[in-house]
């Protein structure tokens, strides 16, 4: 249950401090892409040792294909994050409320995930977030994969989704994390929810790329 509970905690202040940054900032790369990278590295050294610190679907898909997981876990980690992504986004609406120069969350994006808005078609979006997705899980399964990189793999985590979001923030806002794309488009609305299946699709599908990519060059012949 200690696990659930952090994933829960942990997506929650995922989406809470990374949107909440992307929409204050009006989606400054920087800013943007320094908050979520920070938001994992806090979260990793915070919860790490107890639920391996995914907060993120997409990171337990690898790990359920890499054999890390059971079926049954990967479902209950999924659930505890969506829910926590869920409440982030609420407490990011209603700190949003609160703000007079904002006024009613609605009129902002959110932080939600989208692509049309930088002249890119659903297929260059998905392509965008299959390679970003692909880039950070296979960074997680290399660094995860050798105990000597035990103390610093939380800050080349971070790294690795602050890096993915210098490219993806203009393009689609970079989810590489259905959970993440998930919260702040229930919160905001139908109108989010339409293009939704590409960011829960796309980092699944490039997860399962680098799962089976890493897999395959680290075999042992």
């Amino acid at each position: 249950m200690k696990k659930y509970i952090c994933e829960f905690l942990g997506t929650l202040i995922l989406v809470l401090f990374g949107c909440g940054v992307a929409v204050i900032t009006d989606a400054d790369v920087f800013s943007t892409a320094l908050a979520f990278g920070l938001s994992l590295v806090i979260m990793y050294y915070s919860i790490g040792h107890i639920s391996g610190c995914h907060l993120n679907p997409a990171v337990s898909f690898a790990s359920y294909l890499s054999g890390k997981m059971s079926g049954k876990q990967f479902l209950k980690y999924v659930l505890a994050q969506v829910l926590g992504a869920i409440l982030g986004a609420i407490l990011l609406a209603v700190i949003l409320n609160s703000i007079s120069t904002i006024g009613y969350f609605k009129e902002t994006t959110m932080g939600v995930n989208s692509y049309g808005g930088f002249g890119i078609n659903m297929f260059g979006a998905f392509i965008v977030e299959t390679i970003l997705t692909f880039v950070f899980i296979f960074t997680i399964l290399g660094v995860t994969s050798n105990n000597k990189y035990n103390n610093i793999a939380g800050i080349v985590i971070g790294f690795a989704l602050t890096f993915v979001h210098l490219l993806g923030i203009k393009l689609t806002g970079t989810s590489v994390n259905p959970a993440r794309s998930i919260g702040p488009a229930l919160v905001l609305g139908l109108d989010s929810i339409k293009q939704l299946w590409l960011f829960i699709i796309a980092p699944l599908f490039g997860s399962a790329l680098a799962s089976i990519l890493y897999k395959y060059i680290n075999e042992k012949k």
